[in-house]
């Protein structure tokens, strides 16, 4: 009998190739249509292996969940970066595969860095979303997550709303 390991722990640079392929397929699962096709296809391209081999390698806090070898999905995370939010934590991304999606690994992330940002003494959380990205806006309503502000982001001419998801 076989046994399955599944492990949600900080990201070591040997994942850098994985996390580049969870990057470009949970991104073009959810921004294709969305964000217009060249801007998306640049900003995947940018995230190569080696771009996220040197973010690891400085420090950058990337959290992975390990399914027995396979990392199925990962998030980035520290300080808030919105001055106007009161929040101290935020989570930058989280990105699962998508053949992972709906099984819990969303949760495991959220919750390890949520957990590692109070160990750090961070006071709140907030996440950014883009608000056509309907999988992501219910997952953070789903989480207990309050919409209280929003903000644009402009793609090849096209501004799309985003809302701040935040939680105390």
């Amino acid at each position: 009998m076989s046994q399955l390991t599944i492990e949600t722990r900080p990201a070591a640079s040997r994942d850098a190739a994985q996390i580049a392929e969870v990057h470009s397929q949970s991104w073009y699962s959810a921004y294709a249509g969305l964000i217009p096709h060249k801007a998306l296809r640049r900003m995947i391209v940018r995230r190569h292996s080696g771009w996220w081999k040197r973010a690891i390698e400085r420090g950058t806090s990337v959290m992975v969940v390990d399914f027995a070898g396979t990392i199925a999905g990962y998030c980035t995370f520290g300080l808030n970066r919105a001055r106007a939010l009161p929040q101290e934590g935020e989570i930058y991304e989280l990105y699962i595969r998508p053949e992972y999606q709906g099984i819990g690994v969303g949760t495991r992330l959220f919750s390890a860095a949520r957990d590692d940002l109070k160990a750090h003494g961070c006071d709140g959380l907030v996440i950014w979303a883009l608000e056509d990205n309907t999988m992501a806006m219910n997952f953070y309503a789903g989480h207990g997550g309050k919409d209280i502000a929003q903000g644009f982001e402009t793609f090849e001419g096209r501004q799309l709303r985003k809302i701040a998801w935040v939680w105390q």
